[in-house]
C-alpha cells in the first residue's frame, strides 16, 4: 500500500478510507485500554491521532511506541469523537521502524527554551517551531527561484573559493592545502602560496556579486542563490559566519529599475509564504509574535517610501532621539537609526538612495555630485536593513580611480575592470540575506533559529 502525507489526509480527508502513514510519535497516551498517539510526518504542523485498540495489538509491543519513535500505520480514517480533531486513524496494522528511549530522549512533552533546542540541532527539526521555519525556508527558497525564472533570469552558479579579498564585505575564510605545522615560506619570510592548491592565497567568498556582473553583462538578466562566509567574530542574534545570499544582476537597470524590482521581488515572496505556509504562520504567530500575520500583510500593500540619504540624516537629527551612536552626515546607519525610521517616523518599508561614496563600496556608481553614489538599502520594521545594492559604475576610469583610492590590488580585479573596457553597459544589482528574510517571515528574534546548522564564533558543531 501507498504512503499518504499528513498534510493530504487532513487537507482532503475521504471518511472510510484505509490509509497507510509512516512519521514520529510525539505523544502516547491511552485510556481503558485504547490508545492515543498524535503522529507527525513532517508535512505539516498538525498531528494525525492514530487510535489503537489494545485488545487487537500485543500489549508488551504497545510499550515500545515511545514519544519519538518512528511507525508506520495502516488504517481506516474515521470521525474523530474528540475536540482537538476532526479525523483520526483507526489502527489495523503498526509497524515499528526505529524504537526511542524515552529515558533519554531530550525531546519530552514539555516547553524547551530556544538556546536549548540549538544545543540538539540534530533533533530540533522534530519540534513544531523548527518544523514550521523550515517549511517556511523551504517555500521562501523556492518562491524566489520561481520569481526570477517566471521573469527570465538565468541561475548563475558563482564560484564559493575566490582568489579576490576585494569585496569590503568583512574578514574571510582562508582556504588552503598547505600543512599548517610546516609552512612553506619565501625568502621574505611570507607564507608561500604558490605551493599551494591554487597556486596563490583563496578564500570562502563574502559575496557572488562580482562574478555575478559578469554574467548579466553577457546573459541580461542573472542571479545567484548560494552560500556566502564572513570571518567576522560577531556574537549577536543578527550575524552568522555562514549564510545565503541571493544577489540579481541586471543589465540595462538603472537605480530606478533596480528598486521597483526589490520591491516587487520582496513582496512576492511574502505573499508566496502567507498563501502556502498559513498553518506554519499561524503557529509561529500564537506562539513567538502575535503582530507576524498582521506585519507581512501590511508590507505587501504598502508603498516603499523612497529618500535620499541626507534626508534621512535630516529626519534622524530632528527625532529628539536618544541614540546611541552619534547622527551626522557622512555616519554609517546603525540599526536604531534604521528601525526608527521605518517604524516610527515613515511607519512603512523604506528604501534610502544616494550614500556617502566613503561608507559604500567601489564599484558602486559615483553621482554627479561626486559625494554621493547610486546605492540603495531596503529597510523593514524590526529588521532593520534587509536588501542592499546600487546602479553599479561603468565608468572604467571612475572605476579605476575609485580601486585605486581604495588601495585595491589591480591584479585582483583586472578581470573585472576589463568588462568596463568591452562593450560596458549601465547594470544594477542588490543583495538580500536569506536569513535576514527569514527572521522577518517566522518572527523569530535570533538568526541561528532560521537556519538548520547555524555556523557561529566558536560553534561549527553537527
Amino acid at each position: 500500500m501507498k504512503r499518504t502525507k499528513i498534510k493530504e489526509i487532513l487537507t482532503n480527508p475521504i471518511i472510510n478510507e484505509e490509509y497507510l502513514v509512516k512519521g514520529w510519535i510525539r505523544t502516547h497516551r491511552n485510556v481503558k485500554q485504547i490508545h492515543f498517539i498524535a503522529l507527525n510526518d513532517g508535512s505539516t504542523v498538525k498531528n494525525l491521532q492514530i487510535v489503537i485498540d489494545e485488545k487487537d495489538f500485543d500489549s508488551k509491543f504497545l510499550k515500545r511506541l515511545t514519544t519519538g519513535a518512528s511507525i508506520g500505520v495502516r488504517g481506516t480514517l474515521v470521525e474523530s469523537l474528540g475536540k482537538e480533531q476532526s479525523v483520526e486513524l483507526k489502527a489495523i496494522n503498526v509497524e515499528l521502524y526505529g524504537e526511542c528511549d524515552a529515558e533519554t530522549y531530550p525531546l519530552q512533552k514539555k516547553g524547551h527554551s530556544l538556546e536549548f533546542l540549538r544545543t540538539i540541532a540534530h533533533l530540533r527539526p522534530r519540534t513544531n517551531t523548527f518544523g514550521c521555519i523550515f517549511r517556511i525556508r523551504h517555500a521562501a527558497a523556492f518562491a524566489i527561484h520561481y520569481y526570477f525564472n517566471q521573469r527570465g533570469f538565468i541561475y548563475l552558479h558563482t564560484p564559493i573559493i575566490t582568489g579576490s579579498d576585494c569585496e569590503g564585505a568583512g574578514k574571510m575564510f582562508k582556504v588552503t592545502t598547505l600543512d599548517l605545522y610546516n609552512l612553506p615560506y619565501t625568502p621574505d619570510g611570507k607564507i608561500d602560496f604558490s605551493q599551494d592548491f591554487f597556486g596563490r592565497e583563496t578564500n570562502l567568498t563574502v559575496s557572488g556579486q562580482l562574478e555575478g556582473e559578469l554574467g548579466a553583462l553577457a546573459l541580461g538578466e542573472i542571479y545567484t542563490f548560494g552560500p556566502t562566509f564572513r570571518a567576522e567574530n560577531s556574537n549577536t542574534p543578527r550575524h552568522l559566519a555562514e549564510f545565503w545570499m541571493i544577489e540579481p544582476e541586471m543589465a540595462f537597470y538603472d537605480i530606478n529599475d533596480n528598486m521597483d524590482l526589490a520591491e516587487d521581488f520582496i513582496k512576492y515572496i511574502i505573499k508566496y509564504v502567507l498563501d502556502n505556509c498559513p498553518d506554519d504562520l499561524q503557529f509561529l504567530n500564537d506562539r513567538y509574535d502575535n503582530e507576524l500575520i498582521d506585519r507581512l500583510h501590511w508590507v505587501l500593500k504598502e508603498k516603499f517610501a523612497r529618500i535620499t540619504y541626507t534626508d534621512a540624516i535630516e529626519v534622524l537629527l530632528k527625532s529628539n532621539e536618544n541614540f546611541e551612536f552619534p547622527v551626522y552626515w557622512g555616519a554609517d546607519l546603525q540599526a536604531e537609526h534604521e528601525r526608527y525610521l521605518v517604524e516610527k517616523y515613515y511607519k512603512k518599508p523604506i528604501i534610502i538612495t544616494d550614500y556617502p561614496k566613503e561608507i559604500k563600496a567601489f564599484y558602486m556608481k559615483l553621482n554627479d555630485d561626486g559625494k554621493t553614489v547610486r546605492a540603495m538599502d531596503v529597510l523593514f520594521p524590526k529588521i532593520g536593513e534587509i536588501i542592499g545594492g546600487s546602479q553599479r559604475e561603468d565608468d572604467y576610469d571612475k572605476l579605476l580611480k575609485r580601486v585605486k583610492e581604495l588601495n585595491i590590488p589591480e591584479k585582483d580585479v583586472w578581470w573585472y575592470l576589463e568588462t568596463r573596457k568591452f562593450g560596458t553597459a549601465p547594470h544594477s544589482g542588490f543583495g538580500l540575506g536569506f536569513e535576514r528574510l527569514m527572521l522577518f517571515l517566522t518572527g523569530m528574534s535570533n538568526i541561528r533559529d532560521v537556519i538548520p546548522f547555524p555556523r557561529t564564533p566558536k560553534n561549527a558543531e553537527f
